[in-house]
């Protein structure tokens, strides 16, 4: 064990550090899915609306998302703003308003994915039983988009977590920073203690990360 820098953990608590690490990085990604969904939800069946302009820049709002790194977009939200306009927000804060961000963006494209594939039967038999717009939507239409969006939302969240270790660039102690600084500790003494934390870590985010997985598996599978 020793060889492989495993023994580290045992030492003091550092188990109980690393496991701390990954409390933070779990808290964030729960945090931002949550608040996600209901926007996503609602941005979503804005990306169905027939205005052109609306869809339009929801649209570059999208691919702004998909093509600019979170990390650059941590780096605007947690130095830019205290710079530029004197607010002073937290790291966590900063994490959970870059996730939202980027997380409300994917949530309303699968929603909008969603909504795009129920058939149209849907629509024209709701307005056959006298249904106005909104009764179409709130009644037979986004409940069945959130019945198909349980699987994907779900996978969101493990790839939520992943990238949560991200938010060492802006100086959060999660998991990997953890592991940094029980690796920098012990680097005399345990001259493999890299392997070790690292594979520990890789290993935690697996335990927190399959069983999400697999779920959104069985309910995708379940529910096709």
């Amino acid at each position: 064990m020793q060889s492989l820098g495993i023994d580290v953990l045992f030492k003091g608590n550092n188990m109980l550090r690393i496991l701390g690490g990954l409390w933070v990085s779990v808290r964030i990604s729960i945090i931002s899915v949550l608040i996600s969904i209901v926007l996503g939800l609602f941005i979503g069946v804005l990306m169905t609306s027939r205005n052109r302009v609306l869809r339009a820049v929801l649209r570059i709002y999208l691919e702004i998302v998909r093509i600019m790194p979170q990390m650059v977009l941590l780096f605007i939200v947690y130095f830019g703003t205290t710079r530029v306009f004197g607010i002073n927000i937290s790291a966590e804060i900063s994490a959970i308003l870059v996730f939202v961000f980027w997380g409300t963006a994917e949530m309303g494209d699968l929603v909008r994915g969603s909504i795009k594939s129920i058939p149209v039967i849907q629509y024209e038999s709701a307005y056959a039983l006298g249904l106005n717009k909104f009764q179409v939507y709130f009644y037979v239409i986004l409940p069945q988009t959130v019945r198909r969006l349980i699987p994907l939302s779900i996978n969101l969240v493990t790839r939520m977590i992943k990238t949560t270790s991200l938010v060492m660039m802006i100086g959060m102690v999660e998991v990997l920073k953890v592991g940094q600084q029980i690796i920098e500790a012990n680097r005399k003494t345990s001259p493999n203690a890299a392997f070790g934390i690292f594979a520990v870590v890789m290993l935690l985010y697996f335990i927190v990360c399959w069983p999400i997985s697999r779920l959104a598996a069985a309910l995708e599978k379940r529910w096709e």
